[in-house]
């Protein structure tokens, strides 16, 4: 039990010391702080990766979008002239590609150097004739035409080469950057004229400068919910630790009253579960070790009572027998030896008998003590009438007080009362407590017998007058083989057990029982429980 309890100390200063660390490093501060840097850092490399490269995304998504419009155009664009026999499509075809795709797409006629947008809309290259032509677009085209045309490697791509290019460039004095986009038109085989489209990279820009000052706004809200998620986060993961750590701590302190209130549908939940059985285990087991140790310790008192009581039994009877044997021994020699005649000899087989009558009574003193103090002594409870047991005993008695010129006094102030007890038992006690008080009664005096009524119980008194008993010596008088006259003085008789046998019979009832020095003399006392029926009548 020992050995367990230091394993559970050692358990116990060990899980101190963590908890002592805990405290410095709480895992709430812990998580609080990883979970709002972590987002914080994500936020903040996704919202910089953003701001680099969304305009350069915004611009590879928008010339993708571009081209591919643009090359369908084309496609049709030339399918159309190839089949009216260089006849230009509509104007609502080239309103239809504008609106579609926010750009301005015109066509350069290379025989005339005329820009055109379709039927019934061209204007001459030199600028004398426009006809429901928007100059702004006129001009930007104008810009366009000029940049291919003095860049040899595009002139040369899409007339020699007969390619689609597209380019990026700046149109006018502005920071302002456009796609270009330029294809020709084959009609039998010779290029009779050139598609150009333009688009505006403006709004990209736009946008660009108008989410970098969006994200000023976001990052802060974002840093602000951040921090509220995280708080309640690392609360909603650490909440249930806590409450884990404080069970597993009273668990090293021994204390497995309290239980984890863990009820989550996880491993949290079902480590909860876990502990709570182990404490409930641990618990049981510790209390079955302590009852254990306890009726351990129980066994080894009784064996080491017992062991007492053997030598005082052994010592005891050593004692008392030694005077009875060497007479008996002595008077014996005596008859043998013919030492003895006539009444002599009566005499010295008086002197053997009576000593040997007091050697059977020690004898069986002894036995009934050793029974008595073993454990295993079993009362057989009666019920009986206490002032017809008191008035059959004294008449039992009576005569052989009287031939030593000792009375008996009866006082019985209660009748037809039952009382529960071992009447064997209860009736040696009154010898025994009879018998010591004849030992000290002078001749010609009277022994008081009283039963008297306390509540549920009846109280039994013997009195003698007589000698009284030291103060000091009243607790003593109960122990074997002790008595008050140190000399062991034979006259009076006695073993030295009765006071004690009377002490185990009355301890085995739960009797409250004692002596008292009086005016008269000495009174020895004893009480017995009222049978419930007399009580309730």
């Amino acid at each position: 039990m020992n050995k367990v309890k230091s394993v559970f100390k050692k358990i116990s200063h060990n899980h101190k010391n963590a908890s002592n660390n805990l405290k410095k490093r709480s895992i709430t501060l812990k998580l609080f702080l990883i979970t709002t840097l972590f987002f914080t850092a994500f936020i903040t490399v996704t919202m910089i990766f953003q701001s680099i490269f969304i305009g350069r995304f915004y611009l590879s998504e928008k010339t993708k979008k571009f081209q591919k419009s643009f090359n369908s155009f084309t496609q049709d664009y030339n399918k159309y002239v190839n089949k009216n026999n260089g006849l230009d499509p509509p104007g609502e075809w080239f309103v239809d590609y504008e609106s579609k795709n926010n750009a301005m797409i015109a066509t350069l006629n290379l025989s005339s150097f005329t820009i055109g947008m379709g039927q019934n809309i061209t204007e001459n290259y030199d600028g004398k004739e426009i006809q429901a032509f928007d100059r702004n677009k006129i001009t930007s085209i104008r810009a366009a035409i000029n940049l291919w045309y003095n860049n040899v490697n595009y002139a040369f791509d899409v007339l020699s080469n007969r390619k689609t290019i597209i380019f990026k460039s700046n149109l006018n004095s502005s920071d302002t950057s456009s796609l270009i986009s330029i294809s020709p038109v084959i009609v039998n085989n010779e290029v009779t004229e050139i598609l150009i489209s333009v688009t505006s990279l403006q709004p990209i820009s736009e946008a660009s400068s108008v989410i970098k000052s969006f994200y000023i706004y976001f990052y802060i809200f974002a840093m602000f919910l951040i921090v509220i998620l995280s708080f309640f986060y690392s609360n909603m993961i650490s909440k249930p630790l806590k409450s884990l750590n404080k069970t597993a701590s009273l668990m090293a302190n021994l204390d497995f009253s309290a239980k984890c209130d863990v009820n989550s549908l996880d491993e949290i939940g079902n480590l909860s579960s876990t502990l709570n059985f182990l404490s409930e285990n641990l618990g049981n087991s510790l209390n079955e070790l302590q009852n254990a140790n306890e009726k351990l310790k129980e066994d080894i008192e009784k064996e080491k009572q017992l062991e007492v009581m053997r030598r005082e039994f052994v010592a005891g009877v050593s004692h008392e027998l030694k005077t009875p044997i060497s007479l008996i021994s002595g008077y014996a020699e005596g008859l043998k030896d013919n030492v003895t005649n006539g009444k002599k000899i009566d005499y010295y087989t008086d002197v053997i008998i009576d000593e040997a009558d007091k050697m059977s009574i020690l004898v069986s003193d002894m036995l009934d003590l050793s029974q008595l103090e073993s454990g295993n002594f079993k009362l057989y409870m009666d019920e009986f009438y206490i002032d017809k047991f008191i008035n059959y005993f004294i008449e039992k008695h009576k005569d052989r007080l009287l031939s030593k010129k000792i009375f008996i006094k009866p006082f019985i102030s209660c009748t037809n009362i039952l009382v529960s007890g071992d009447r064997f038992r209860i009736e040696q006690v009154m010898n025994n407590l009879l018998n010591n008080a004849a030992k000290y009664t002078p001749q010609d005096k009277a022994i008081n017998i009283s039963v008297s009524r306390i509540e549920n119980e009846v109280l039994i008194e013997v009195e003698n007058p007589g000698e009284k008993i030291p103060e000091n010596e009243l607790e003593n008088i109960w122990h074997k083989f002790y008595k008050v006259e140190k000399s062991r003085n034979r006259n009076l008789g006695g073993t030295g057990l009765g006071l004690s046998i009377v002490k185990n019979i009355l301890t085995l009832h739960k009797s409250r029982f004692g002596a008292s020095n009086t005016d008269m003399g000495v009174k020895f006392y004893f009480t017995l429980n009222i049978c419930e029926d007399e009580q309730i009548y």
